[in-house]
């Protein structure tokens, strides 16, 4: 790895080194995918990783093309100590407002990343770096909210792309059964043949009513 790079995860890392220069190891990661589009689920994920994880390319995942996403993905499922995901459908999210389906991600995201840690016998997460989200159900387990997290954090930066290649992956399937609306190309998000297309062909179950009421 060239020393440029290291420098930059380095100082991506600013956040945890402080944590772990008090002695707190643990630190969760969190960040989602897909607030923000007309169609498909919104995803959480929560990543631990291990202090000394130093992995080429992590970053803020829309600031990284998608094969190289694919790439940094398996590198990071692979050498996280624990990671979990949460997904809420769009059903739940026109039924309880997409901030809430965040949160609601979010908690199950700690649960599943917490049950990995206690099944290798390694404790609980001991703080949670969290993009930008207050007010959230940690189950007790002190948390800290960053603003543009996902690119001044390391853990929350691979969350990020835990979070934005599941999801992406999913509206790939959902491509399949649903073709006529390009899901492959702009995974649900509002681009003007989405709309379009929403238009011609009305919506279908993949769309969150509450999100395309402009648009019918």
């Amino acid at each position: 790895m060239k020393e440029k790079e290291i420098e930059r995860l380095n100082a991506l890392k600013k956040e945890e080194i402080e944590f772990y220069k008090k002695g707190i190891k643990l630190i969760a990661g969190i960040d989602e995918a897909g607030r923000g589009p007309l169609a498909g689920p919104v995803v959480v994920a929560c990543a631990i990783m291990p202090e000394n994880s130093m992995i080429e390319g992590v970053n803020d995942s829309k600031k990284i093309s998608e094969k190289k996403r694919e790439k940094i993905y398996e590198e990071i499922i692979n050498e996280a100590l624990s990671y979990g995901v949460g997904i809420i459908n769009q059903t739940e999210i026109d039924e309880i407002n997409i901030l809430q389906a965040t949160k609601k991600g979010l908690t199950i995201a700690i649960k599943e990343a917490e049950e990995k840690l206690m099944q290798k016998n390694l404790g609980k997460p001991e703080v949670i770096l969290v993009d930008a989200l207050t007010k959230i159900d940690t189950d007790g387990i002190p948390y800290k909210s960053i603003i543009h997290g996902d690119a001044i954090s390391y853990s929350i930066a691979c969350a990020s792309i835990i979070a934005k290649v599941t999801r992406d992956r999913i509206m790939r399937q959902w491509d399949k059964v649903y073709p006529q609306y390009g899901f492959e190309a702009h995974k649900g998000y509002g681009t003007a043949k989405h709309i379009q297309a929403i238009k011609e062909y009305g919506p279908c179950p993949l769309h969150r009513k509450t999100f395309i009421t402009h648009f019918i």
